[in-house]
């Protein structure tokens, strides 16, 4: 568990990872060459651990210098086919390897994923996508089979968007599975991230043909094979946000390092419009010191909604309810990508946050609570985080429960927050089994 001792404002610079959401699919696109993929700036995480097994598993010959921060993956011989249920089971993000895989051998059995609770994520945009490719798919015994009945995926124009907006994953499992098919692929409804751009560079550097990136539409034109290349993942944006959010909450001078401002444009917009004081340069955005209890000129109440990228990211909803607990004011949030996202409301008002469900994908956040430390049990990567960030303005002291979700998504937290001069530690955790 995390323990934090709250009322220590944050000064220093903190310098942002790779991003976990960029390297996941990254590290599953080596599947689709017999030649060594060279990725660069690769996060010490649990996730990526997660991956990284998978591919071992796969039959992939994975060199991951941590000095270095980097990883060489070789696929050059696939004898197994199935990526095993026990790593599968505990992160969504494992299904990557389904489209590479059917692409690259003609088959794959995959368990269906697992990952964060927080809502139905069902993948039928995965599915209908590579069956649209010309693949059989059928879930047998909670994995996902498939097969290519022609021996090679064929181009199609494909709707790759859900009820909710565009699939980040959904388009990145389609786009590395048109890059081996036969003819062009075209992607409509497409998902524009920024991890999606970087996932299409790195196809580009195998040799892909792609246009349309960071666009709602998608063109591929598949080649016969892809080879070998060095890539080196983007900035982590929503790690270079929860950060910023730390430093907002606290009024105190923090200075995250080696991300993209433009990454998280509409979120810094949002913390202007409540009056953060803020400076952006080429690769770094600094809070500055202010009161956020000011009544005049301290943090204000400002709604968000979360959308598909360049919207407000539903992974930043939690830290932003936890800064809006501190605002003067009313502040709505709507929740647009995953409705259910809201399993960290119980345990902020654990800690005496104001706040309620309105209905569904709506919360109200009544600011200014004088927040009090309490043991709180985290649900899944951002609530914990959301967590860490209110035990930084609790009174005494806040136990985070549960932490192994964090470390999906942060590297070293507490020693980073330690280097900014947050009071923070971690101890083994006796409710943890």
């Amino acid at each position: 568990m995390l323990v934090v001792e709250g009322g220590h404002p944050l000064d220093g610079a903190v310098t942002c990872s790779g991003s976990k959401n960029a390297l996941l699919p990254i590290a599953a696109a080596a599947l689709l060459t017999e030649e060594k993929v060279t990725v660069r700036r690769v996060p010490d995480l649990a996730d990526v651990r997660l991956i990284l097994n998978i591919l071992e598993g796969l039959g992939c010959i994975v060199d991951w210098d941590h000095g270095s921060a980097s990883v060489e993956i070789q696929a050059r011989e696939l004898p197994s086919g199935e990526a095993a249920w026990e790593d599968v089971r505990r992160m969504r993000g494992s299904v990557y390897v389904l489209g590479p895989l059917l692409a690259r051998t003609g088959s794959a059995k995959v368990s269906l994923p697992g990952g964060c609770v927080i809502g139905q994520r069902p993948i039928d945009i995965h599915l209908r996508g590579l069956e649209g490719l010309g693949a059989k798919v059928e879930i047998d015994h909670g994995h996902v089979v498939a097969s290519v009945p022609g021996g090679r995926l064929q181009g199609a124009h494909l709707y790759v968007g859900g009820s909710s907006g565009s699939s980040v994953g959904g388009t990145g499992n389609i786009m590395m599975a048109a890059c081996l098919a036969e003819g062009v692929s075209i992607l409509e409804g497409a998902a524009c991230e920024p991890e999606i751009v970087d996932l299409g560079k790195l196809l580009i550097s195998m040799g892909a043909k792609i246009e349309g990136l960071g666009s709602p539409r998608i063109v591929i034109t598949g080649v016969e094979a892809l080879g070998g290349c060095e890539h080196e993942v983007i900035p982590d944006r929503i790690e270079a946000g929860t950060y910023v959010i730390a430093g907002a909450m606290t009024g105190g001078r923090v200075k995250v390092e080696g991300c993209d401002p433009g990454h998280l444009a509409v979120m810094l917009a949002r913390l202007h419009e409540a009056g953060v004081p803020l400076e952006l340069g080429p690769g770094f955005i600094e809070t500055q010191p202010y009161d956020p209890r000011d009544p005049a000129e301290g943090l204000r109440a400002t709604d968000v909604t979360t959308l598909p990228y360049p919207g407000f990211p539903t992974d930043l909803q939690a830290q932003w309810m936890a800064l809006m607990t501190q605002a003067r004011g009313l502040s709505v949030i709507t929740e647009k990508i995953y409705p259910d996202r809201y399993m960290h409301m119980p345990e902020l008002l654990r800690l005496g946050a104001e706040l309620r469900r309105q209905n569904a994908g709506t919360a109200i956040v009544q600011g200014g609570a004088r927040l009090s430390g309490a043991p709180v049990t985290a649900s899944d990567l951002r609530a914990s985080a959301a967590l860490v960030l209110a035990g930084l303005v609790a009174e005494d002291e806040t136990e985070i429960h549960r932490v192994y979700h964090i470390d999906r998504g942060y590297e070293r937290i507490e020693e980073r927050l330690q280097g900014l001069g947050a009071v923070i530690r971690r101890e083994s955790d006796p409710w943890q089994v």
